[in-house]
Protein backbone atom coordinates (compact mmCIF):
# COMPACT_ATOMS: atom_id res chain seq x y z
CA UNK A 1 0.00 0.00 0.00
CA UNK A 2 1.11 3.50 -0.79
CA UNK A 3 -0.01 6.95 0.40
CA UNK A 4 -0.23 10.32 -1.29
CA UNK A 5 -1.47 13.81 -0.68
CA UNK A 6 -4.47 15.12 -2.60
CA UNK A 7 -5.16 18.84 -2.35
CA UNK A 8 -8.35 20.40 -3.68
CA UNK A 9 -7.77 24.02 -4.68
CA UNK A 10 -9.81 27.05 -3.51
CA UNK A 11 -12.02 27.60 -6.56
CA UNK A 12 -13.22 23.98 -6.45
CA UNK A 13 -13.97 24.17 -2.75
CA UNK A 14 -16.23 27.15 -3.49
CA UNK A 15 -18.20 24.94 -5.91
CA UNK A 16 -20.12 22.52 -3.66
CA UNK A 17 -21.22 20.31 -6.57
CA UNK A 18 -17.66 19.91 -7.91
CA UNK A 19 -16.26 19.22 -4.45
CA UNK A 20 -18.90 16.52 -3.77
CA UNK A 21 -18.12 14.87 -7.11
CA UNK A 22 -14.41 14.75 -6.27
CA UNK A 23 -15.11 13.48 -2.74
CA UNK A 24 -17.19 10.66 -4.22
CA UNK A 25 -14.44 9.81 -6.70
CA UNK A 26 -11.92 9.72 -3.86
CA UNK A 27 -14.19 7.59 -1.66
CA UNK A 28 -14.73 5.09 -4.48
CA UNK A 29 -11.02 4.67 -5.22
CA UNK A 30 -9.02 5.19 -2.04
CA UNK A 31 -8.91 4.69 1.70
CA UNK A 32 -8.91 8.16 3.27
CA UNK A 33 -6.43 8.27 6.17
CA UNK A 34 -6.89 11.97 6.84
CA UNK A 35 -8.96 14.87 5.58
CA UNK A 36 -9.27 18.50 6.60
CA UNK A 37 -9.91 22.02 5.41
CA UNK A 38 -6.67 23.98 5.19
CA UNK A 39 -6.26 27.74 5.13
CA UNK A 40 -2.97 28.26 3.34
CA UNK A 41 -0.94 31.04 4.93
CA UNK A 42 2.03 32.79 3.35
CA UNK A 43 4.40 30.71 5.52
CA UNK A 44 2.64 27.44 4.69
CA UNK A 45 2.66 28.30 0.99
CA UNK A 46 6.38 29.11 1.09
CA UNK A 47 7.14 25.73 2.69
CA UNK A 48 4.80 23.76 0.43
CA UNK A 49 6.00 25.36 -2.83
CA UNK A 50 9.66 25.90 -1.87
CA UNK A 51 10.87 23.83 -4.84
CA UNK A 52 9.14 26.26 -7.23
CA UNK A 53 10.53 29.48 -5.74
CA UNK A 54 12.06 31.61 -8.47
CA UNK A 55 9.98 30.04 -11.24
CA UNK A 56 7.76 32.35 -13.30
CA UNK A 57 4.51 30.94 -11.86
CA UNK A 58 5.54 30.86 -8.18
CA UNK A 59 3.91 34.11 -7.02
CA UNK A 60 0.73 33.53 -9.03
CA UNK A 61 0.37 30.01 -7.60
CA UNK A 62 1.24 31.05 -4.06
CA UNK A 63 -1.25 33.95 -4.14
CA UNK A 64 -4.01 31.81 -5.59
CA UNK A 65 -3.56 29.11 -2.95
CA UNK A 66 -4.01 31.77 -0.26
CA UNK A 67 -7.21 33.10 -1.88
CA UNK A 68 -9.46 30.75 0.10
CA UNK A 69 -9.51 27.46 1.93
CA UNK A 70 -8.29 24.25 0.32
CA UNK A 71 -9.16 20.70 1.27
CA UNK A 72 -6.41 18.15 1.89
CA UNK A 73 -6.66 14.36 1.90
CA UNK A 74 -4.19 11.64 2.75
CA UNK A 75 -5.07 8.81 0.38
CA UNK A 76 -4.03 5.18 0.49
CA UNK A 77 -4.25 2.39 -2.08
CA UNK A 78 -2.10 0.20 -4.27
CA UNK A 79 -0.11 2.45 -6.65
CA UNK A 80 -1.82 5.41 -4.99
CA UNK A 81 0.37 8.16 -6.46
CA UNK A 82 -0.08 7.03 -10.07
CA UNK A 83 -3.77 6.31 -9.53
CA UNK A 84 -4.51 9.79 -8.12
CA UNK A 85 -2.43 11.50 -10.81
CA UNK A 86 -4.35 9.62 -13.52
CA UNK A 87 -7.68 10.70 -12.01
CA UNK A 88 -6.45 14.32 -11.87
CA UNK A 89 -5.32 14.33 -15.50
CA UNK A 90 -2.62 16.50 -17.07
CA UNK A 91 -1.46 19.62 -15.21
CA UNK A 92 -2.31 21.85 -18.16
CA UNK A 93 -6.09 22.18 -18.33
CA UNK A 94 -6.16 22.66 -22.12
CA UNK A 95 -4.31 19.36 -22.57
CA UNK A 96 -6.57 17.64 -20.01
CA UNK A 97 -9.71 18.76 -21.84
CA UNK A 98 -8.46 17.34 -25.13
CA UNK A 99 -6.63 14.21 -24.01
CA UNK A 100 -8.52 13.15 -20.85
CA UNK A 101 -11.92 14.92 -20.89
CA UNK A 102 -13.31 12.98 -17.92
CA UNK A 103 -10.37 13.82 -15.64
CA UNK A 104 -10.79 16.14 -12.64
CA UNK A 105 -8.70 18.90 -14.21
CA UNK A 106 -10.61 18.73 -17.50
CA UNK A 107 -13.94 18.96 -15.68
CA UNK A 108 -13.12 21.52 -12.97
CA UNK A 109 -9.85 23.20 -13.91
CA UNK A 110 -9.90 26.80 -15.11
CA UNK A 111 -6.23 27.45 -15.97
CA UNK A 112 -2.80 25.95 -15.39
CA UNK A 113 -2.69 27.58 -11.93
CA UNK A 114 -6.37 26.99 -11.14
CA UNK A 115 -6.23 23.39 -12.29
CA UNK A 116 -8.52 22.08 -9.54
CA UNK A 117 -6.19 19.84 -7.57
CA UNK A 118 -2.69 18.81 -6.61
CA UNK A 119 -1.18 15.41 -6.12
CA UNK A 120 2.27 14.39 -4.94
CA UNK A 121 4.54 13.28 -7.77
CA UNK A 122 6.62 10.75 -5.78
CA UNK A 123 6.77 8.97 -2.42
CA UNK A 124 9.39 11.46 -1.23
CA UNK A 125 7.15 14.41 -2.18
CA UNK A 126 4.12 12.74 -0.59
CA UNK A 127 5.92 12.31 2.73
CA UNK A 128 7.19 15.92 2.68
CA UNK A 129 3.82 17.41 1.68
CA UNK A 130 1.83 15.32 4.16
CA UNK A 131 4.21 16.39 6.95
CA UNK A 132 3.56 20.05 6.07
CA UNK A 133 -0.24 19.83 5.93
CA UNK A 134 -0.77 17.04 8.48
CA UNK A 135 2.02 17.50 11.06
CA UNK A 136 0.04 15.32 13.47
CA UNK A 137 -0.01 12.34 11.06
CA UNK A 138 2.51 9.59 11.76
CA UNK A 139 3.51 7.42 8.82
Amino acid sequence: MEITLALIKPHVLRNAYAFRQIETLIGNNFIVLGAKKVCVTKELSERFYAEHEGKFFYHRLSSFMRSGPCYAFILQSESCIVKWRQLMGPTKVFKAIHSEPSSIRALYGLSDTRNACHGSDSEKSAIREIAILFPEFKI
